[in-house]
C-alpha cells in the first residue's frame, strides 16, 4: 500500500461508512460511465483493498438488490450488477453538484417559502432549509409550488438568515476535516508520489465518497453570506486536484478489472477526464 494512503483508510475505520454506500460511489463514480453492470469479483477485488471481507460485500450486494437499487443478472456462474433508476437518478443528480468546476451562480437574493404540499425531505433535497415551521428558505429557484417572498438585505442579514436555515457551522467543520484528511495524500502527490493502479482507484472511491456526503448537504451559498474562512472552496479545490491526479492509474485498474457481462473488460468512458474542468 502507498503510505501517502495509508491514514485515509484509518480514517475509514475511525469512521466506518456503511458498505452498501461505498458500492453505489463505486457504481455511480467508475461504473456508470462504462456501461452500468461489472462482475461481482470485480467488487470484491476492489473491497478486499479497503480490506472489507468478502462475505460483507456479498449481503450488502443482496440487501441492495433487494431494496431495488441493484440488478442482478447470472451469465454461467458468475453474477453480474448494475444500477437500477432508484440508484443511477439520484448520483446522476448528485454528479452535477460533485464534479461541477463551480456552483451555480447566486441570484443575489433568498427566496421564503410557503409551499402547498412538501416534506421535509423533499424540501431539503432541493436545497432549502427550514427557518420556521412551514417555512422554508432557498438559495435559488426551485419547482415546489406554493407562496414565494423575495428576501433581500446586507451581508450580515442575510448571512444571519442562513444560519439559522442550514447548520453551517456543522458543515464547516465536515469540510474542514475532508481537507485534513486529504491534505497528506495531495502533498504527496505533489512532491511526486504515485499510486498503484488498485491504490489510485480506492484513494478516488473514498475522495469522492466522503466529499459527495458533504457536499449535498451544502446549500452552495455565496460567499457573502458564509462565515468567514469558510472551508468549502478549499474542499472543493483539494478535490479537484486530487481526483484528477489519481484519475489515469485509477482507470488502468478499471481497464484490467471491470468485467462486464460479455466477459470483457468495460470499455473506458473518456468523458470523465472531463470532470472538475474549469
Amino acid at each position: 500500500m502507498t503510505p501517502a494512503l495509508a491514514p485515509i483508510l484509518s480514517h475509514l475505520r475511525d469512521k466506518p461508512s456503511r458498505t452498501w454506500s461505498l458500492i453505489i460511489t463505486f457504481y455511480g463514480d467508475a461504473v456508470v460511465p462504462r456501461g452500468g453492470a461489472v462482475w461481482l469479483g470485480t467488487l470484491l477485488a476492489f473491497f478486499q483493498a479497503l480490506d472489507i471481507g468478502e462475505g460483507v460485500v456479498r449481503t450488502a450486494m443482496s440487501r441492495l438488490a433487494a431494496d431495488g437499487w441493484l440488478e442482478r443478472t447470472r451469465v454461467g456462474r458468475n453474477s453480474f450488477y448494475r444500477l437500477r433508476a432508484k440508484g443511477r437518478a439520484p448520483f446522476e443528480a448528485a454528479a452535477r453538484r460533485i464534479y461541477s468546476a463551480q456552483p451555480e451562480p447566486w441570484q443575489g437574493f433568498f427566496e421564503l417559502l410557503l409551499p402547498e404540499q412538501a416534506d421535509r425531505a423533499t424540501m431539503q433535497q432541493a436545497g432549502c432549509g427550514a427557518i420556521a415551521p412551514g417555512v422554508w428558505l432557498a438559495p435559488r429557484p426551485v419547482t415546489i409550488a406554493g407562496l414565494r417572498l423575495r428576501a433581500e438585505g446586507d451581508g450580515p442579514t442575510l448571512h444571519t438568515l442562513a444560519a439559522r436555515a442550514w447548520p453551517l457551522a456543522e458543515l464547516g467543520g465536515a469540510y474542514a476535516g475532508f481537507v485534513a484528511t486529504f491534505t497528506p495524500l495531495r502533498d504527496a502527490l505533489r512532491a511526486g508520489a504515485t499510486l498503484c493502479p488498485i491504490d489510485a482507484m480506492a484513494a478516488r472511491v473514498l475522495l469522492i465518497h466522503e466529499y459527495r456526503r458533504i457536499v449535498l448537504r451544502d446549500p452552495l451559498l455565496p460567499a457573502l453570506v458564509l462565515p468567514q474562512g469558510w472551508p468549502g472552496d478549499a474542499a472543493r479545490t483539494l478535490c479537484a486536484e486530487v481526483y484528477r491526479a489519481i484519475l489515469p492509474p485509477s482507470e488502468t485498474w478499471l481497464d484490467a478489472n471491470a468485467v462486464g457481462e460479455a466477459g470483457t473488460p468495460l470499455p473506458a468512458n473518456k468523458l470523465i477526464f472531463n470532470r472538475f474542468s474549469n
